[in-house]
């Protein structure tokens, strides 16, 4: 395959981590292309694997397995289909939060800065927020707090100030006239970056990435087994610390209690204290392998 859908993401490292055994039961909570789903399965036997996605393309690429339950939703659901499922507990969670490198290569999706396409970015194509309408709807603040919050960028300010002076010219409805907007505050030396930045706020503030991923994560509590694995892969510095947080406290502030011995209470062990990411080998063969973080927990 010249241009594969997703190419995964430490897979070696990710199976080994969720501590896989003949029978488990697991959930792959970002399907994708499917590349950690067929390794999993590898390992379960006569076990069963449970597969979300809410994008549609995602759809297109189920395995035909029996032992596999392809849910067209959000992860962020997790807890109501799997008591759809009757599944009152499993073994292992698996998640790779990064975009798949198919929606990135699209052009009408509208997640790329590199095409010109409509500036639509939502994972889940029925929903009715697309970037289009952040940037020409959302007030001088929300735009503020999204750039800030979401991007990091530091002029978001300056930035906004331009966004409103365009869009008052002419809405903003595609890649192309977003980008000419943003190389105007872009630091010399660093445009790609910055350009990435804000893309990246608009697509979290689509798909309500951040609070989709407490829920999701909240969820993991009820269902995996004591001794059960969670393990994610995560991109950028925010939902890094959000997951970091959570395996270390079971908190999404990284709140560690203590009993009345000064016994730290958490509901997870770390496997992996020192977070794990690409060797550089899978970096030269997938670039886009090079800001994952793994990061992998044990429920106690």
């Amino acid at each position: 395959m010249t241009n594969p859908y997703h190419i995964p993401v430490m897979p070696g490292e990710s199976i080994q981590g969720l501590n896989l055994f003949p029978g488990a039961q697991v959930v792959d909570a970002t399907y994708g292309g499917g590349g950690h789903s067929r390794l999993i399965l590898q390992q379960l036997g006569n076990g069963r694997l449970f597969a979300f996605d809410q994008d549609e393309d995602a759809a297109g690429n189920v395995i035909h397995d029996d032992r596999l339950f392809f849910i067209r939703h959000n992860f962020r659901y997790l807890r109501n289909f799997l008591r759809f499922y009757n599944v009152e507990s499993v073994d292992a969670i698996f998640a790779d939060l990064g975009v798949s490198s198919h929606d990135f290569d699209v052009p009408d999706r509208g997640f790329s800065f590199r095409f010109d396409g409509d500036l639509d970015m939502r994972m889940n194509r029925n929903a009715t927020l697309d970037a289009a309408q952040v940037i020409n709807s959302y007030s001088v603040e929300q735009l503020v707090f999204i750039f800030k919050m979401y991007g990091e960028i530091k002029n978001a300010g300056r930035l906004v100030q331009e966004i409103l002076k365009e869009r008052n010219r002419q809405p903003v409805k595609t890649t192309e006239q977003l980008k000419e907007i943003v190389s105007h505050h872009a630091p010399r030396g660093n445009e790609n970056k910055y350009l990435a930045q804000v893309f990246q706020a608009l697509r979290i503030e689509v798909n309500d990435e951040m609070e989709a991923l407490k829920d999701f994560l909240q969820a993991t509590l009820d269902f995996i087994k004591p001794g059960g694995r969670l393990a994610v892969i995560t991109y950028h510095s925010l939902e890094d610390r959000i997951c970091k947080n959570f395996m270390k406290s079971g908190n999404f502030e990284g709140k560690v209690e203590k009993d009345f011995y000064g016994n730290v209470k958490s509901p997870f062990l770390l496997i992996n204290r020192k977070v794990i990411t690409p060797q550089p080998d899978e970096i030269e063969r997938n670039v886009r392998a090079r800001s994952a973080k793994l990061r992998i927990a044990e429920k106690i």
